[in-house]
């Protein structure tokens, strides 16, 4: 293997000169070439690549990153307690699509939960020090500072969802109204007549939107939404089952809930059998994620399945596309949903 002479010696790793030296071009060209620079002849390209695999050249990562201001590193950020970071299967499930569609790529990955005050003020200093090159943003809440931070300090960054219907910054989202729509449409066409909801926390424009959809479906079966049959809760289990109880308490009579989300529907499970229902016989359950909850509930819940893999997947593509100032690519994407249904309903 060919390398540098230094004083009559070699070393045993070859530079960017000796690629250059044989390829025949100068330095600034191989350079320009091995960091995919387009304007280069094509004839040029061919030498320059053909040296690089003769000599196994390595670029030097940390250079490169630091010549052309980089980090080669991105945050994803959750701003969730670290409980409900592993409680609920949809983080996983972006995690996974993050890290897959990283997989072929030089950059790393730095996972920040800022569930506390503390946690939020030490990644505003990280992040004002430009220690990654940019931000994917998970489970965003109306009132949350970050992306106005985002925007103000010039840091790429993608968000899991909006926070409203007139999103600014880049997001990849599904159709939640849709999916929510789909859910509650089923429970209509089995025969259920006094159909609830159970809400994510409306400060989230998710669960405005899977709300909308229930609504909505409801309105084209000419049926009165009742306010009696919405229950508020989060995103939690045990936020379920505090609002499952309280509507059994004003509505006894209820035969059909559709549930913002799987771990809602979970701790709604939960209660319905404290109090004696017999899930579907008495109740018609339906989530909203079809995640693995869903899939290992007794009786198995019918789902509303949104891409959540692929969700975290089209982020990074998005967030690398806004990196490179890439023009043309999409960075507002709505994904579809579907209904899977199983013997909950």
């Amino acid at each position: 293997m060919t390398a540098t002479a230094h004083g009559g010696r070699r070393t045993g790793r070859p530079t960017l000169e000796d690629v250059a030296a044989r390829a025949g071009v100068g330095r600034g060209t191989a350079s320009r070439v091995i960091n995919g620079s387009p304007r280069v002849r094509p004839a040029t390209r061919a030498a320059v690549e053909r040296a690089v695999a003769e000599l196994g050249y390595v670029p030097n990562r940390a250079a490169r990153a630091l010549a052309a201001n980089r980090t080669d590193a991105l945050a994803l950020v959750i701003p969730e307690p670290e409980t409900r970071l592993f409680a609920e299967p949809y983080f996983s499930g972006i995690i996974r699509g993050v890290g897959a569609e990283l997989a072929d790529t030089d950059m790393q990955l730095l996972l920040t939960l800022t569930g506390t005050p503390k946690e939020r003020r030490r990644l505003g200093q990280f992040l004002a020090a430009h220690r990654v090159d940019g931000v994917l943003l998970v489970s965003v809440h109306g009132a949350d500072p970050l992306p106005g931070y985002l925007q103000q300090i010039q840091m790429p960054a993608v968000l899991s969802g909006r926070r409203t219907a007139d999103e600014t910054m880049p997001y990849v989202d599904s159709d939640n109204a849709g999916g929510a729509r789909l859910a509650t449409e089923h429970l209509i066409a089995g025969g259920r007549r006094t159909i609830a909801t159970l809400t994510g926390p409306l400060d989230m424009y998710v669960a405005r939107c899977r709300l909308d959809g229930y609504r909505q479906a409801l309105a084209a079966a000419a049926r009165v939404p009742d306010p009696a049959l919405i229950a508020h809760a989060d995103f939690t289990e045990e936020g379920g089952r505090r609002a499952m109880a309280a509507l059994l308490e004003r509505r006894p009579g209820v035969d059909a809930v559709f549930a913002a989300s799987d771990v809602l529907a979970a701790g709604a499970r939960a209660v319905l059998r404290e109090h004696g229902r017999r899930v579907p016989e008495d109740v018609a359950l339906v989530g909203f994620d079809d995640s693995s909850v869903a899939r290992h509930m007794e009786p198995p819940l019918t789902s509303v399945r949104q891409p959540i893999e692929e969700m975290g997947r089209a982020m990074v593509r998005a967030l690398l596309a806004r990196i490179a100032e890439d023009t043309t690519a999409r960075t507002q994407l709505v994904l579809p949903t579907e209904l899977v249904i199983r013997a909950s309903t």
